[in-house]
């Protein structure tokens, strides 16, 4: 039988609680759900959703990144802290150890519980990586070591199976980009589908599991690019998308959306920002993603309205 409850995260990278300044900050040149401003304010979220802003920096000097950031998601630890310091990119070995130990989707398998993830990936990668992939690869590695992510090591710990482009294609899985528009560009063979289809796809998925997950990047890439353009399409894309989960939650469903640093809401530097990330909550998250004050929160957060009792760590 199929659950009918689950919980759905939506990590999007890159984006912070900025100034209402339409000359840097794309935010605020249109009502996205992600549109929260430094001063606590944004348009009014749809199905009773609510907002909050929490702190990207973790009490350690200098711009919040994206491997301890992302880490401190995906465990509920304090990973700049445990460094001394934000590493950006990709995870180093004390993150990755960390990760594996006290990944929230290690947690969750350990209870019994079913999380899946929805981003495909090449099959090259994944086995470049060492993860298992059926079918066969699409291109060759280049001589660049490939490196694995902090979602990608925090699911593996879990050890549940990673989509594939082939998944995508069958729709069983989401593109990075949501509509498979860039990644056919890159050689996907995949069909290029509306927001709204693959925010279809991602409920579906979601059900019979107890976590969903689904990682958007192309915020960051379009703040360090300094693209107004690049900008509004990643943001025009990721918003009919989320709105369109939102339509399609259950009644007692949850969706939790966040990010990990600021990034696109100052257009004015290529660099990360200090920023607070704005926190969204919809359905059975509504009222929990207030007591989110740092990215610490969050893994708990998922934890329990994923069913788990005891706590992904404790700080």
């Amino acid at each position: 039988m199929i659950p009918p409850v689950t919980t759905l995260f939506v990590f999007v990278d890159g984006v912070g609680a900025g100034p209402r300044d339409p000359d840097r900050n794309p935010l605020a040149r249109g009502d996205f759900l992600l549109s929260r401003f430094e001063d606590g304010s944004g348009p009014p979220l749809p199905a009773g959703g609510r907002a909050a802003l929490a702190d990207a920096t973790l009490g350690v000097p200098g711009r919040p990144q994206s491997a301890t950031g992302q880490t401190a998601i995906l465990t509920g630890e304090n990973a700049p802290a445990l460094l001394g310091r934000h590493l950006l990119g990709f995870p180093n070995a004390a993150l990755r150890d960390l990760l594996r130990r006290r990944s929230l989707f290690r947690a969750l398998a350990e209870a019994g519980r079913r999380a899946v993830f929805a981003n495909a990936y090449p099959v090259a990668y994944l086995r470049a990586l060492g993860l298992d992939a059926e079918g066969e690869p699409e291109f060759e590695v280049g001589r660049r070591r490939a490196r694995p992510s902090a979602t990608t090591v925090a699911f593996a710990a879990g050890g549940g199976r990673f989509r594939t482009w082939p998944d995508a294609r069958a729709g069983r899985g989401l593109t990075h980009d949501i509509t498979g528009r860039r990644a056919r560009a890159h050689g996907a063979d995949v069909p290029e589908r509306p927001p709204e289809d693959a925010a279809e796809i991602l409920l579906r998925l979601a059900r019979g599991h107890d976590l969903a997950l689904f990682e958007f990047f192309e915020t960051d890439e379009a703040g360090h690019a300094r693209s107004m353009e690049r900008a509004l399409d990643a943001l025009g894309r990721l918003d009919a998308f989320l709105r369109a989960v939102v339509a399609g939650l259950g009644p007692e469903d949850a969706l939790v959306v966040a990010s990990d640093h600021g990034n696109l809401e100052d257009l004015s530097t290529r660099n990360h920002t200090r920023a607070p990330v704005p926190i969204l909550g919809f359905g059975r998250a509504a009222e929990a993603v207030g007591a989110v004050a740092d990215l610490t929160h969050l893994a708990p957060l998922l934890a329990r309205l994923a069913g788990l009792r005891t706590p992904v760590a404790t700080r």
